[in-house]
């Protein structure tokens, strides 16, 4: 009895080790076998940054003039966010900038983002933060199996989702919603859904397909 069951619990535990290194084979490294795609957006963020000499709390021409030629080798645009990180808190020379990127079409966020070093006296720092939405190794040039989901499953998609998201940092962070609703658009759509007949009321249309072409 003892020897049978020691020869079972032998067989059971090969089985087990045979079956280790077979399903390996079956399953290679880094292949999913679910319905979430391995090919995710990751979202690069990069800092920019100046620091202009602020006189009386002011920017004076000349580093306005510093600041939009700056502007303007960055290419600031939509999507591009602008902070003024100053050492002793809001002055007058946060408007000049903002003077200026209104030009750019653009409002100064908030805040400021952590940067190397301090602000030194007497100077405001201005930061362009830019971020840019990709999906790493997309297209992929492996060939699987056919058990499992295309190398390439979720590129398409989250490719284009990179690249049409307005600000890629919210997907990362999220971004709430304002609480601002037009309920006359709603109630406008509506109205149009409920007032407009089904088309299937009309009948169908008659077509004469015998004519005189001669």
């Amino acid at each position: 009895m003892n020897a049978t069951r020691n020869l079972l619990i032998a067989l059971l535990a090969a089985g087990t080790v045979v079956a280790g290194p077979a399903d390996a084979r079956r399953r290679p490294q880094g292949v999913e076998h679910g319905l979430d795609s391995p090919a995710q957006p990751v979202v690069q963020r990069t800092d920019y940054v100046m620091d202009l000499a602020a006189r009386e709390d002011r920017l004076s021409p000349t580093e306005r003039s510093r600041l939009n030629a700056w502007f303007g080798s960055l290419g600031v645009g939509y999507g591009d966010r602008i902070w003024v990180d100053e050492a002793y808190g809001p002055t007058g020379a946060r408007q000049d900038v903002a003077r200026i990127a209104a030009e750019y079409g653009l409002l100064l966020s908030d805040g400021a983002p952590v940067t190397p070093g301090s602000v030194a006296p007497g100077s405001v720092r201005v930061i362009v933060s830019r971020s840019f939405a990709y999906v790493p190794g997309c297209p992929f040039g492996e060939t699987r199996g056919p058990s499992v989901t295309s190398a390439n499953y979720g590129c398409s998609v989250n490719s284009n989702l990179a690249a049409m998201v307005a600000d890629p940092s919210d997907l990362v962070l999220g971004h709430a919603g304002s609480g601002a609703r037009d309920t006359g658009t709603a109630a406008k759509a509506i109205k149009v859904y409920r007032e407009t007949p089904p088309t299937g009321t009309k009948g169908l249309t008659t077509m004469n397909t015998q004519g005189g072409g001669k």
